[in-house]
């Protein structure tokens, strides 16, 4: 069986022309033997993507999510391409939830609802509900993470740096449908307290993890969200609770 995602020889050229190349350092102590990144991730998995700012952390993300154009190799989700599912449906089942979202025009009600009516979004929903998936609800979730209600009918340019970022990851885990989820950097802005409540939220809805896979977290799984996660994180604590592994990158 194909593992749930696999990354093959991806090469990509940074937008300066120094074709300096992303590597992944923890392949080979030789950076000249570093040109081609590969990677594989089993469900239940949480593979931390760790390395120095500007190492291509974020970018590899976002070719993984096919968001960015890349020269070489391939991405591959339970064995097919992102061609084989269509673009903007695959896009659904491998989502990248970025650091901080961008300004958006209107509330975060209004950006709810108007990625819903996206078609791509309304076939997956079909999908999850045939899989037997449900969608929670992410006002209710976010919640949890101590974000009130009242601030959902906020336009997005009146929310701090962390409300902005548990709402826009809520948004995520509620559209459902997605099997892996690709975070960068998820809680950066926010406090212990709420870090702690959206790791516990993330680990619970995944499913148990490979037998080979260390346990640094004792979060009972659920199974009834994402099936893996690529998580960048700068803190080593971080790395150390919710990992099961980590791909550190450098760059030449």
């Amino acid at each position: 069986m194909a593992p749930l995602l696999q990354v093959r020889d991806l090469t990509l050229r940074r937008d300066d022309g120094s074709g300096s190349a992303i590597l992944n350092a923890s392949l080979s102590s030789c950076a000249s033997d570093l040109q081609n990144l590969s990677l594989e991730v089993q469900e239940g998995e949480v593979l931390i993507v760790q390395g120095e700012s500007g190492c291509g952390k974020t970018t590899l993300l976002q070719c993984i999510a096919e968001l960015n154009v890349y020269q070489h190799g391939e991405v591959l989700l339970r064995g097919q391409p992102a061609k084989a599912y269509g673009v903007p449906n695959y896009r659904t089942r491998v989502q990248y939830v970025p650091q901080r979202p961008s300004l958006l025009p209107g509330t975060p009600l209004q950006f709810l609802d108007k990625v819903k009516e996206f078609g791509a979004r309304k076939t997956r929903c079909e999908e999850t509900k045939k899989e037997g998936r449900t969608s929670p609800d992410p006002v209710a979730m976010a919640e949890e993470w101590g974000i009130q209600r009242i601030l959902w009918g906020r336009d997005w340019s009146m929310l701090s740096g962390g409300e902005s970022q548990r709402i826009a990851l809520a948004i995520a885990l509620g559209l459902a449908g997605a099997d892996v989820l690709l975070l960068d950097e998820p809680t950066s802005a926010l406090d212990p307290e709420s870090t702690a409540a959206v790791e516990k939220t993330l680990l619970s809805m995944l499913p148990d993890a490979p037998i080979s896979a260390p346990k640094g977290n004792n979060t009972p799984r659920k199974g009834t969200g994402p099936k893996a996660l690529l998580w960048i994180t700068h803190a080593p604590e971080q790395a150390e609770r919710v990992g099961t592994r980590t791909l550190n990158l450098s760059r030449r």
